[in-house]
């Protein structure tokens, strides 16, 4: 097969246009799964696919499809994905760069009249971010039939079901029928996926990109204190059940936890915060904190969350307190496969480009996919490894050189 152009010019315009839709005052991204801003980027999206030469669809479980036939439509497909959802007042390029560069090798297969004898797909999968319903890398969870009643009856902060906002997307996507949408093994030739770092490895470096070699697992969770509200002026210290003080104890032993192992690349998060009922002069009555821990040790990273789980009851019957744990996700960490990582690998020294490789803090839904086929990952370098804010960035020349390479690796494999 012979090389064909990756375009610059068109992979910067779309990633700017995708950028005004949920645009924040302060120049950064918010658009949540199922959300009107969602629904107007998917119909940019698919507009841009058919343009590449795709049928589009959805399935069921929101994920937006669009696939070029391949001259043995009955072979399995090769599939590149990532997702068009954001967190909020995030970066844009996350995940976006993953769904335009997959439709551009598309494009650039279709310009070119490229034979290939397996189809191909890209994905946009619905709610990576996890930042409405906040359980994350929904709709590759659904495609591997991992997805559950519990999953669909979440609410999001106004009280909405996801299982209502499905129903409410549009695009024939139905959760009543989401068993009709589910993979299995061998039903994917194999998965690809392209995506910022979100981390300083490379920018530090001066590689302008990456080739991923495994995936770290999150766990996250749901920790609710519940206490004794009271009067902020009359309660004396000693008399009091306040579980904000205890939430504390318990963030400062995940923050020490882990740093423990200074070789150990464990990290733990808590993104939001939230008391009840929540007044200057009001000892709450209860405190409600997500936690998020990843490692790309399985056994370390539990080992972590035992510990973790250990203090919260400590706390709570050293304060008088009440707690309850609820775990949301929970994805083993995976490896790439070797013979993907060596396609990548030789992609990039054919394009005389240097590429280390490296592991991904970050999860992706490729780790995923991992569950039911092959998968293979580029990074490429964002400014300071900046990431989930507007400062987020990449630039076009290393975007482009990403996807050439995983257009020469694609194309290995179908």
């Amino acid at each position: 097969m012979k090389t064909v152009a990756i375009s610059g010019k068109r992979l910067s315009t779309r990633i700017e246009k995708l950028g005004e839709i949920g645009r924040t005052k302060d120049h950064g991204v918010q658009r949540l799964a199922l959300s009107k801003e969602d629904r107007q980027a998917t119909i940019l999206v698919s507009e841009w696919m058919v343009e590449a030469g795709m049928t589009v669809s959805h399935d069921h479980f929101g994920n937006l499809i669009g696939r070029k036939e391949g001259r043995n439509p009955d072979l399995k497909p090769v599939m590149i994905g990532s997702h068009i959802d954001s967190v909020r007042n995030g970066g844009k390029f996350d995940g976006i760069i993953g769904v335009l560069a997959g439709i551009e090798i598309v494009q650039a297969i279709s310009d070119a009249s490229l034979a290939h004898e397996h189809p191909i797909e890209v994905v946009a999968f619905c709610e990576e971010e996890g930042s409405r319903f906040h359980d994350g890398l929904f709709g590759s969870r659904g495609m591997i039939g991992k997805v559950t009643e519990e999953d669909l009856q979440k609410v999001d902060d106004n009280q909405v079901t996801r299982y209502e906002a499905l129903k409410d997307f549009g695009f024939g996507v139905d959760p009543d029928l989401i068993g009709e949408s589910v993979r299995q093994a061998g039903d994917i030739k194999h998965y690809f996926e392209i995506h910022i770092e979100q981390g300083p490895f490379l920018d530090s470096n001066n590689y302008p990109v990456g080739i991923v070699s495994g995936i770290a697992g999150p766990s996250w969770f749901k920790v609710k204190l519940t206490g004794e509200a009271g009067h902020a002026g009359t309660v004396p210290m000693s008399l009091r059940k306040d579980p904000m003080i205890g939430a504390a104890e318990v963030i400062k032993e995940v923050e020490e936890l882990c740093m423990a192992d200074p070789n150990a690349p464990t990290v733990g998060t808590i993104g939001r915060i939230a008391s009840f009922p929540g007044g200057s002069n009001i000892i709450p009555e209860s405190v409600e904190f997500t936690l998020d821990i990843r490692d790309i040790e399985l056994e370390r990273r539990n080992r972590i969350i035992e510990k973790i789980v250990d203090k919260i009851k400590q706390v709570s019957k050293n304060r008088g307190l009440n707690y309850e744990i609820e775990r949301n996700v929970d994805v083993a960490p995976v490896k790439c496969s070797g013979n993907l990582v060596k396609s990548l690998k030789e992609a990039s020294e054919q394009l005389g480009v240097d590429a280390p490789v490296m592991v991904s803090g970050a999860g992706h839904d490729a780790m995923l996919l991992a569950a039911i086929t092959e998968i293979g990952m580029v990074f490429v370098r964002c400014r300071n490894g900046i990431s989930h804010q507007p400062k987020e960035w990449a630039d076009t020349e290393d975007i482009v050189l990403g996807t050439k390479i995983l257009y020469e690796a694609v194309l290995k494999h179908i």
